[in-house]
């Protein structure tokens, strides 16, 4: 009689561990939208049929764009520089020759004299605006898109460098106030590749022993030395202009959850590829549905 009751303990057991691990069927998952035009502004309502664990949401604008949910490089992008100096104290006229903006995209990456110098750096001073004495004064967008068609990583550069030796007092100190690198889509959509306070500065002096640029998160400024000829660089971290970071959608329903309609406002007129991604999972295993449409937002 015992083994008889042990049989049928065993057997419960294996029945609820069977149904534990059985996975639900997301195949009766789906999504119908009310329309498919809207104006923009205006409310969709997409109706959802199916009890899916999960949802994930994918408005089709940018950043939520499933195709794009593995893409970590993109070409084709424009890659601008913009920054602001101010060139201070020192001589009238202002000696702009004393400041250079460098590009590099041979660089190997290792921040030290010896590699620094064995770069090659490229002078693009030409394609930005200096002060002449003016605080604030903006450098006007600085096209680095051929630079990012080589496909390699950049890293870019200031460099102060005096060719007489002056009293301190008769030297232009030079302030850097902001730098904004970015790249932008065929969208005209903005992506910040780094601030002046995320572009991780390394300074170096290569003449000059006890001078190098002072570099805090909201400026770069320059300290001469009046009593030898400077050379000091301040130089960023290395970039891949056409790196970008995965799309990503939005979780609107978990296992604790029931949603049997979602609701979303778009800003701006555009044809819009929604996805839905419906997903059960358990310990052992998972399985997906993908449902697209496309939603036409009108201005």
């Amino acid at each position: 009689m015992k083994k008889i009751i042990a049989a049928m303990i065993l057997s419960a057991a294996l029945v609820s561990c069977t149904k534990r691990y059985e996975l639900g069927s997301v195949e009766d998952f789906s999504v119908t939208p009310e329309k498919t035009t809207y104006k923009v502004g205006e409310p969709i309502r997409f109706v959802l049929n199916g009890k899916p664990d999960n949802i994930v949401f994918w408005s089709g604008e940018a950043g939520r764009k499933y195709e794009f949910r593995e893409r970590t490089i993109v070409q084709g992008n424009t890659i601008g520089l913009n920054f602001k100096s101010y060139a201070q104290y020192g001589p009238s006229p202002v000696d702009q020759s004393t400041l250079k903006l460098l590009i590099s995209t041979d660089f190997n990456g290792k921040y030290d004299s010896t590699n620094v110098l064995a770069a090659t750096w490229e002078d693009i001073t030409s394609k930005a605006i200096l002060s002449s004495g003016q605080d604030q004064t903006a450098s006007g967008n600085i096209d680095l898109s051929e630079f990012a068609a080589r496909n390699k990583n950049m890293a870019l550069a200031f460099r102060y460098r005096t060719a007489v030796v002056k009293p301190e007092s008769a030297q232009n100190r030079w302030v850097i106030r902001s730098f904004d690198l970015k790249s932008v889509n065929e969208q005209k959509e903005e992506t910040a590749i780094a601030t002046i306070a995320t572009a991780g500065w390394s300074s170096f002096n290569f003449s000059g022993p006890t001078t190098k640029w002072s570099v805090t998160s909201v400026q770069l400024l320059t300290v001469s030395n009046p009593l030898t000829l400077d050379d000091d660089w301040v130089i960023t971290k290395q970039f891949n202009p056409n790196k970008t970071n995965p799309d990503k959608g939005e979780t609107i329903k978990n296992i604790s959850q029931n949603l049997y309609e979602y609701r979303r406002v778009y800003t701006k007129p555009g044809v819009y590829k929604v996805t839905f991604v419906a997903t059960n999972a358990n310990v052992k295993e998972s399985a997906s549905t993908v449902k697209e449409m496309d939603i036409t937002i009108t201005q």
